[in-house]
């Protein structure tokens, strides 16, 4: 793998004007970020630059409302280290806040995706962010699958570093890359243009492939088993999938009867008028003690129906995880939460921020976003 330039890693950041690309795109409900995890992980390199004596000029985004506004954040983040906040990212009065910086202050500006410029990647909005700095780090990994002007534009016409955080994900899940074995994964959720690829990727390189949720289902409809009402697509190339020998399905779900009811049934019972909304027990079960046998495990994606509340086959993994003496990587925002609510996220070895950006680093063993930094030609 290529060597990631941190910015921990440099000297003489005294004065100097650093724009740091920050991942805050938190839940944010009744106005108050509800889980700050995100957040969280984004501190240490903040902190590090104002104690460097650096003037820290962090961007980033929230939602995908172009309205939605990183006030509520702003107001988190002054729990942890103190930051202003400008409810703009141009004009007058951003450009004499920046301009009247001391050192070792940080202030955050309003929303990227507040205009379309951000996700064109358009190069005059890049050029007008870099004007802002001296230095750009990226600390959102969880946002360098996208090549948009926060991202891959700015890095064109300033000194490009990876934050803490940002390298902290690349160590990881670069070993991810060259797993111990025996090496288990465990793929749930939907998403099935993006983690079909990997499937095909990694039935070459993991000795077992876990798989739940809509995409679980998706190939137990490829087998040629009823799924009824479930989430499930058809997927070229799903066929060979779902029988290769290293890939496992469920072999009991629960479902919801058309009377909302719900039941457990082995896949090969499953009704017309059935929604498979989780995992079985047994499957769970089977699936958790088969993982004590591993080195290496990585999971991402929920098992069942998250969004309603149906987590139990997830949880029953988590702990199985947690269990094991592997090493053991996690990520995917559902599946983070549910190892936050139970209190979990520090028993397993790494627990990733990122999401998609994780799927297509694993898929791809790089992300425009990591492109950036290493060929960085200002540096």
């Amino acid at each position: 793998m290529s060597t990631l330039p941190s910015i921990a890693r440099v000297k003489q950041l005294k004065g100097k004007r650093v724009l740091v690309r920050a991942e805050l795109n938190v839940p944010l409900t009744h106005g108050k970020v509800s889980d700050p995890y995100r957040i969280i992980q984004t501190i240490p390199t903040i902190t590090f630059l104002k104690r460097a004596g650096a003037k820290v000029i962090v961007i980033a985004h929230i939602g995908r409302d172009p309205q939605g506004t990183l006030k509520p954040v702003a107001r988190y983040m002054n729990r942890k280290t103190a930051i202003g906040f400008v409810p703009e990212l141009f004009g007058p009065r951003v450009d004499k806040i920046i301009a009247d910086m001391k050192n070792g202050s940080a202030v955050l500006l309003e929303n990227l995706r507040g205009t379309q410029e951000e996700e064109h990647n358009d190069a005059v909005f890049a050029k007008r962010l870099a004007s802002y700095a001296d230095i750009y780090v990226d600390d959102a990994f969880g946002a360098a699958h996208r090549a948009h002007a926060s991202i891959v534009g700015i890095p064109k016409y300033l000194p490009a570093y990876a934050g803490i955080s940002f390298a902290d994900e690349y160590a990881n899940l670069s070993k991810v890359l060259d797993p111990r074995h025996p090496f288990a994964f465990i793929l749930g959720g939907a998403k099935f243009e993006t983690k079909m690829p990997l499937l095909k990727k990694y039935v070459d390189i993991a000795d077992a492939i876990y798989v739940g949720g809509a995409l679980g289902n998706t190939l137990l409809k490829a087998q040629g088993y009823e799924v009824g009402r479930s989430v499930a697509e058809d997927v070229r190339g799903a066929k060979a999938l779902a029988e290769h020998s290293r890939i496992h399905l469920p072999y009991d779900v629960l479902v919801e009867k058309r009377d909302k009811t719900t039941t457990v049934r082995l896949v090969g019972e499953i009704m017309a008028s059935d929604c498979i909304i989780d995992i079985g027990p047994e499957t769970a079960a089977y699936w958790a003690e088969e993982l004590q046998s591993a080195k290496e495990i990585l999971m991402n994606g929920p098992m069942g129906f998250y969004e309603r509340g149906y987590s139990d086959g997830t949880n029953v993994l988590l702990r199985g995880i947690a269990k094991s003496p592997a090493r053991s990587t996690i990520g995917g925002g559902d599946t983070v939460a549910l190892a936050r609510s139970l209190h979990m996220e520090k028993r397993f070895t790494f627990v990733s921020t990122a999401g998609g950006a994780m799927l297509d680093f694993l898929a791809n063993d790089t992300l425009p976003g990591v492109d950036a930094i290493v060929k960085n030609e200002r540096r």
